[in-house]
């Protein structure tokens, strides 16, 4: 049902990969922009040509769209009322993408009513990707060859192995990892790559205590994630809103496989508490 979007997406996402490299090779040159949530943060180049390619792409495919970008926002708020709408982040991971670390991705999503349905996740330094279309299960796909994915089967926070941000580490983490009791613990970049790493069993739970992460940050790995088993919601168990026009996922996120998110939420609660945490 929803064959060409992912094929489109894939397609676009596999040629500003090649775009992006071809900045990688060479020295990059960051800027600073004013985010979303009037803070500063790195941009390049890179970011844009690659914006300017998957928002040309998508609107020449699918011209009846909605298309929202990291880097070309606008102001008609269009994303809020159409009935779809694709949202990207060209680079996920701009901070490593310039420290030239490989864990950066390229992630275009689309959402359906507020729901996201198609999602590909492609990191360029890998080669690999996390792709999924709703109903139709997620898939890893590197070297030509494609895999299902399924979330691995762990209720018990002691036996999970979690995902924490390489480049955004809040001290308060380490109070959390104490709380917790996580099995293992592994620092990557994008959050896109985190939560492949779940849906490929090679990690159980990422947690984002922060309002940091954006819509495009979250938009193509729900949907991977959901379709390989696993759950995706704020930091108290709500879902996340996309068409909404606020592009900060302010509550956090807390993305795991169905079989232990409810006990990491209610294992968050005391500590949020303890925080002086309130919903936003």
């Amino acid at each position: 049902m929803l064959e060409r979007e992912l094929e489109t997406a894939r397609s676009l996402a596999f040629e500003a990969s090649k775009l992006i490299l071809g900045y990688y090779a060479n020295e990059i040159v960051a800027e600073e922009k004013l985010g979303a949530d009037n803070k500063y943060e790195p941009v390049t180049a890179a970011d844009r040509a690659a914006s300017r390619l998957i928002v040309d792409g998508l609107r020449d495919a699918f011209p009846d769209d909605a298309i929202l970008s990291e880097e070309e926002i606008g102001e008609g708020l269009e994303w809020t009322r159409a009935a779809r709408t694709w949202i990207i982040d060209p680079i996920d991971g701009t901070a490593g993408f310039i420290r030239h670390e490989d864990d950066f991705a390229v992630q275009i999503g689309l959402i359906d009513k507020g729901k996201p349905v198609v999602g590909v996740v492609h990191l360029p330094a890998f080669g690999i990707t996390y792709e999924s279309a709703f109903g139709s299960g997620a898939f890893f796909n590197a070297n030509g060859e494609r895999k299902r994915l399924a979330v691995r089967d762990v209720s018990d926070p002691s036996e999970m192995r979690v995902a924490l941000s390489r480049n955004h580490f809040s001290p308060r983490m380490n109070i959390l990892l104490d709380h917790f009791h996580f099995a293992s613990n592994v620092r990557r970049g994008s959050v896109g790559l985190k939560m492949g790493l779940i849906a490929a069993q090679e990690s159980d739970v990422y947690i984002h205590l922060s309002s940091r992460t954006k819509l495009w940050d979250t938009c193509a790995p729900q949907i991977i994630l959901e379709e390989a088993g696993g759950i995706l919601t704020d930091i108290y168990g709500d879902a996340l809103v996309y068409n909404t026009p606020e592009l900060s996922n302010l509550n956090g996120i807390v993305a795991c496989g169905s079989a232990g998110h409810a006990r990491i939420i209610d294992g968050l609660r005391p500590l949020l508490e303890s925080f002086e945490r309130k919903r936003k």
